[in-house]
């Protein structure tokens, strides 16, 4: 439980900066700060996948909410309009916890009233109850609820107009709305003693995250009616906001559902460890629905499933909570978009066309596929239904597909074309690359070596004598050029970006990876070197850096509008999904031993506190590079919370470490190139 009291409620410097989310496996959410005054215009009650996992709409932006005892008004929300907050319900707010979801407890005139706000698991629906507690009697309160829409696109403002139907067709228990033809049916069911219909719009909210980000802040909302409740009849109010007709009387069975649903998420944690639990019921957030299987929604609130995101975040959304099933289902859906061996690293918020312009997506799913095999042993799957996709995308590689993506003579990988972001430092501002790193990657060669290995390791596996053979010989040909080309030995580093006779001396992250990975071509000397470097100019409590502050291009603060945001965002910016892979570089570079597994677990610790200050239970997408480390960026990512849920299982805790059914076998330069053969315990 995440608990805030008055000295936190209170202060609005404090309380805004303090997010909750809801979501409901569709890809739609709810979301606002710890106080109900939306700071985001992605800030909603009810934001729905109308074609899930995309087409994201905020319905239903928040609820004006007035307590009246014996006629005098008490209102309990709050807005920020030009040059003030309006009204300062805030004030009257006791407590708010994450129990497991959101909970506001307001105390008005001795009166407690306690609002619980979850959504409904695969259904664009959000449940809003409404329980009070009096010492005295209540024959004169009621509850007054204003609904506030918006009936746009979540990366929009609404603006008042005269198109919008004011029409509010009124049935016992339900009232339903659709402004605008071709949007969706919006469902109240209630049990209001009373409903006006009249209408009003309500002007000018400011989202000050917005006019911080540069960009649309201002907005109308609309609200259609407004609902009384009689709390001297009942000790409570409900309201059941849905795309489909509800009845308010189902909304306990609601609650109990969900509850149980959580616990049983909760259930699968691999440990009795406060910071694994936190984590894994963050990670249940990402997984959605898409068609018949699942993927990854990369972060809320803006993002859609990309292919990249997934891949990384994979492992520890699914295999380290046990979900297994899902990450199946994930392999398959993703397995089917496969073209020209690329899989897609976006699918658009609007369902069309997957974009393919990614080089390490698809090496990111060879590691995705290999974890899961190592986790399950469902070898039926993968020689079956993945090993020839897989076999498809190699040959690809080999004889070169889009953006100049193809494998050249030294066997190691090369990529880019002008004018296009290849690898996951991905910023463009117009034409303008900022980080294009054409060539060689550094973690591009360390995907591609892994890659090799892993099909080597499943031809073998699956009696492919020759196939195992040609890919050994691939990979011991990339492992030579690499320690060849790479290695900087007056940084006592790796290059970022080898092209031709340049090679790019920037101390970035990337080369993190060449450590990480189950298959690996630095020599151990070499990697103690190198993971001296990063700790050194590159770690902070809250994840690396992009970039060393020691760099002419580094740039500290990730803030102001979008062009000065997107020139920063891997010039310095501290990145926390790299945080999994550096640890896994450490621990396994120095002997998995019980005091480098302790200073794992030391460095992890520094995301609990932020677990409470940014996005309640979640880890953020980016963090400044500079302390405080203010957080930036979406504030829930899936790979965020994926990569330190893995290691803190995988390399902090080893709790897998007897279980799964087949193991690779963990190579190093030095490795010969013969078929590998894994054991099976």
């Amino acid at each position: 439980m995440i608990r805030f009291g008055p000295e936190i409620c209170d202060d609005l410097s404090q309380a805004l900066g303090r997010e909750w989310l809801e979501t409901n496996g569709l890809g739609g959410f709810s979301s606002s700060t710890i106080v109900g005054l939306n700071t985001r215009r992605y800030h909603g009650l009810l934001t729905a996948a109308t074609h899930p996992p995309v087409g994201r709409m905020v319905l239903l932006s928040k609820l004006e909410e007035t307590v009246v005892l014996d006629g005098q008004r008490f209102d309990l929300s709050a807005n920020q309009y030009p040059g003030v907050v309006h009204p300062q319900g805030f004030h009257y707010l006791k407590q708010f916890r994450l129990d497991p979801f959101p909970i506001f407890t307001y105390e008005v005139d001795g009166i407690e009233i306690e609002k619980s706000v979850f959504l409904v698991q695969g259904e664009n629906t959000t449940v809003v109850a409404y329980a009070v507690r009096s010492k005295r009697p209540l024959a004169s309160a009621q509850l007054e609820v204003r609904p506030l829409i918006a009936f746009r696109d979540y990366h929009s403002t609404t603006h008042a107009n005269g198109a919008l139907n004011r029409n509010v067709d009124v049935q016992p228990g339900l009232a339903a709305v659709r402004p605008y033809d071709g949007a969706p049916t919006l469902y109240f069911a209630h049990d209001a003693a009373g409903l006006d219909p009249s209408g009003d719009w309500f002007y000018n909210f400011e989202y000050a995250v917005e006019r911080e980000r540069g960009l649309d802040f201002q907005e109308d909302l609309f609200s259609p009616m407004r609902l009384k409740f009689d709390l001297g009849m009942r000790a409570g109010a409900t309201l059941i906001v849905s795309t489909e007709p509800r009845s308010a009387g189902d909304a306990g069975l609601y609650r109990q559902r969900e509850i149980a649903r959580r616990n049983a998420v909760l259930a699968e944690a691999p440990a009795d460890d406060d910071l694994v639990r936190q984590l894994v019921a963050a990670a249940d957030q990402y997984i959605v629905r898409r068609g018949a299987g699942s993927t990854v929604i990369a972060g809320y609130p803006w993002f859609s499933d990309w292919g990249r995101d997934t891949m990384i975040a994979l492992p520890g959304l699914t295999l380290a909570t046990g979900r297994v099933d899902v990450a199946r289902g994930i392999l398959l859906e993703f397995a089917k978009h496969v073209d020209q061996g690329m899989l897609p690293n976006r699918f658009p918020d609007a369902g069309e066309t997957p974009e393919y312009n990614t080089v390490d997506a698809t090496l990111w799913f060879f590691e995705a596929i290999r974890a899961y095999l190592d986790r399950t042993g469902d070898v039926a799957l993968v020689r079956e239904q993945l090993y020839p996709a897989l076999t498809d995308i190699i040959d690809w590689h080999i004889r070169g597909t889009r953006y100049g993506i193809r494998m050249e003579e030294d066997g190691l990988l090369a990529a880019g074309v002008p004018g296009v972001q290849l690898t996951w430092m991905d910023a463009k501002i117009g034409d303008w690359v900022v980080t294009p790193r054409h060539g060689k990657p550094v973690e591009i060669q360390a995907l591609w070596y892994n890659a090799l290995r892993i099909m080597e390791d499943f031809a073998g596996h699956f009696e492919k004598p020759e196939a195992a053979k040609r890919y050994a010989g691939m990979a011991a040909k990339a492992s030579a050029s690499f320690n060849r080309l790479f290695w900087n030995e007056s940084a006592g580093c790796l290059y970022d970006v080898v092209h031709g006779d340049d090679r790019d001396a920037s101390i970035r992250p990337n080369q993190v990876l060449a450590a990480s990975l189950p298959f690996t071509m630095l020599p151990l000397d070499k990697t103690r070197r190198m993971l001296e470097i990063v700790e050194r100019e590159l770690l902070t409590p809250v994840g690396l850096r992009s970039l060393t502050p020691k760099d002419p291009q580094y740039r500290p603060r990730y803030e102001g509008d979008p062009f000065s945001r997107d020139s920063s965002y891997h010039q310095g910016t501290v990145w926390p999904w790299l945080m999994g892979p550096f640890l896994t570089a450490y621990v396994k570079a120095n002997g998995a031993t019980t005091k480098s597994r302790k200073q794992a677990r030391a460095w992890l610790e520094g995301f609990r506190r932020h677990m409470e200050e940014g996005g309640l239970g979640q880890i953020s997408e980016i963090f400044d590079a500079e302390p405080p480390h203010r957080p930036r960026g979406c504030f829930a990512q899936a790979w965020s919370v994926a990569e330190l849920l893995r290691a803190a299982v995988e390399d902090v805790l080893a709790l897998h470490a007897d279980k799964p059914r087949r193991r690779p076998v963990r190579r190093t330069a030095s490795a010969t190139a013969k078929p590998a053969r894994s054991s099976q315990p």
